[in-house]
């Protein structure tokens, strides 16, 4: 049962790894931006020890996390690959064979996460002597345990959400506003731009809601060490689980209703 969707992630492998220097330079590029965000943060710390409560080397941890967590659970462009084998037609030899679409893609997302996220280790290990003044991971193994099954679980909530946009195809002809919208919440309410932790109260558990805080915020604060509590980890897994559930379920009614206004034509 599962051989077909191993051998779609070997040539999801094989093909990502034909693109690897794509991904490398990628990650060299986004030292640019850690290198901004350096500069910007170690400003506003100026003056000061704290910011939110963590000190300057624990938020630039935390950006470090992040462009980690972004090669690793992030979906770049899964939604517009759907999307065009949706418009084109490709998607029809998957109708008439036993062959799950949904877990198709997953397969292949898992394989290209798996090349994009150890590649990205390559410019942070020559970056290395330059940013090891500013790293400051909890000492203990606890959060590592802990952050595993969130950031496995946020890059289900990631890949969901780019296959719901992909879905759309079947009654949009372009779905690029929807992405574009979509990741300027991601940005803001999935702590890529500031953490989380320097938002009002009330606006933090706004964001504890909604399923953009557990796309990249969640699995970071907790391997950095800014989530401690078992408590807050716990509640944090049960809505992140319910997102994913919930998101399946979108998932599965957008496949079901897509193919109803689907003519396939070919094959």
């Amino acid at each position: 049962m599962f051989a077909k969707y191993r051998q779609a992630f070997l040539v999801g492998l094989q093909g990502n790894l034909v693109y690897r220097w794509n991904f490398a330079v990628r990650g060299f590029f986004s030292l640019f931006h850690l290198a901004v965000v350096v500069i910007l943060w170690g400003a506003a710390s100026e003056g000061r020890t704290e910011l939110g409560g963590f000190s300057l080397n624990q938020t630039i941890t935390y950006f470090i996390t992040l462009l980690v967590l972004q090669f690793f659970i992030s979906a770049f462009n899964e939604d517009y690959q759907i999307s065009e084998e949706i418009r084109n037609g490709l998607i029809n030899q998957f109708l008439l064979k036993p062959i799950n679409y949904f877990a198709y893609r997953l397969s292949i997302f898992v394989a290209a996460r798996l090349v994009s996220g150890l590649l990205v280790f390559l410019p942070l290990l020559i970056a290395l002597p330059f940013l090891r003044q500013y790293l400051a991971f909890p000492a203990h193994a606890a959060p590592y345990a802990f952050g595993v099954p969130a950031m496995i679980m946020s890059a289900m909530i990631q890949f969901s959400i780019a296959y719901c946009f992909g879905m759309l195809t079947f009654w949009f002809l372009e779905i690029q506003g929807f992405v574009i919208l979509s990741m300027a919440f991601e940005t803001v309410l999935g702590g890529q731009m500031f953490p989380l932790d320097l938002l009002p109260k009330w606006a933090y558990d706004v964001a504890q809601w909604l399923p953009f805080y557990y796309q990249m915020y969640f699995p970071a604060a907790i391997f950095t060490g800014r989530i401690t509590e078992t408590s807050a980890i716990l509640q944090g897994y049960a809505i992140q689980a319910a997102w994913v559930i919930l998101l399946l379920l979108v998932n599965h009614a957008l496949w079901t209703r897509g193919l109803r206004r689907h003519t396939a034509v070919g094959g």
